[in-house]
């Protein structure tokens, strides 16, 4: 029987690459689910431009994932022609929308490790990804500005919105260890040079959480439960939803080109 799906040997850049490619994509696609929906027009124009950041720092991902590929596919065939056990984004990011408050708390969490795990990816030996890099802080430091903004305002605001937010913290505190993780292949890339050790940004990580949560006089979880697997390709029902929605167009009609 025919497929549209690829197959993929993923050496350890490769890998690499996809697990970035991927958290952009799927984060993307979930802040896009916000266009006409946000509380606010200006937020609405907010989330559709960070929704468009992450698709871009997707596409130059893939591109590049191609080219380590070498055989020849494209940016389009590694967003669109993948079962959703070939995808290694976290869990986090593909959690359901919520709320604004939950939205506002997967931002925050999501984007206090981005945010370092790019500005540190900016030396490194792989000219491709230092590139890709330079590119992304600048976005993500945004994304993480703007996010902890808000999560400031729910968290200091009304005893209503301070009630959705802790709740929302406390939910998807879980999902957010995962970003730490690696494996022994990725420690070969990090001996290299060519990738940054995530466990190195854990700190970085406590300290953002750390202040913004005090100004938002939110309380830290103290649970020690954690959810992983996403990048080892076992995820959550949420993503073959995602995929569904995403993949639709390619897999009724492969190849179309517009």
């Amino acid at each position: 029987m025919s497929t549209t799906s690829i197959a993929l040997a993923e050496s350890p850049l490769l890998a690499l690459v996809l697990r970035r490619a991927d958290d952009a994509l799927i984060l993307g696609h979930r802040l896009s689910e916000w266009c006409g929906h946000a509380p606010m027009l200006e937020e609405d124009i907010a989330l559709a431009n960070i929704a468009l950041d992450c698709v871009g720092q997707a596409r130059a991902l893939y591109e590049y994932a191609a080219q380590v590929d070498g055989r020849g596919l494209t940016e389009d065939d590694f967003a669109y022609r993948r079962e959703a056990h070939q995808y290694r984004n976290c869990l986090l990011v593909e959690q359901p929308n919520g709320d604004f408050a939950a939205t506002i708390v997967r931002q925050v969490l999501f984007s206090a490790f981005i945010d370092p795990y790019w500005r540190a990816m900016m030396g490194s030996a792989d000219a491709a990804l230092a590139a890709v890099a330079a590119k992304a802080e600048k976005e993500t430091a945004y994304h993480l500005r703007h996010a902890a903004e808000w999560l400031i305002r729910l968290g200091d605001g009304t005893a209503e919105s301070r009630a959705r937010v802790q709740a929302a913290l406390d939910d998807l505190w879980p999902y957010a260890g995962e970003a730490f993780e690696s494996d022994p292949a990725e420690a070969g890339l990090v001996a290299a040079g060519i990738a940054v050790d995530p466990a190195s940004l854990r700190p970085a990580f406590d300290r953002t959480i750390a202040r913004v949560l005090e100004e938002a006089t939110l309380t830290r979880p103290t649970g020690s439960g954690a959810q992983s697997g996403g990048r080892r390709g076992r995820h959550s029902e949420h993503l073959g939803f995602i995929l569904a929605d995403l993949q639709y167009l390619q897999r009724a009609h492969p190849g179309a080109v517009w």
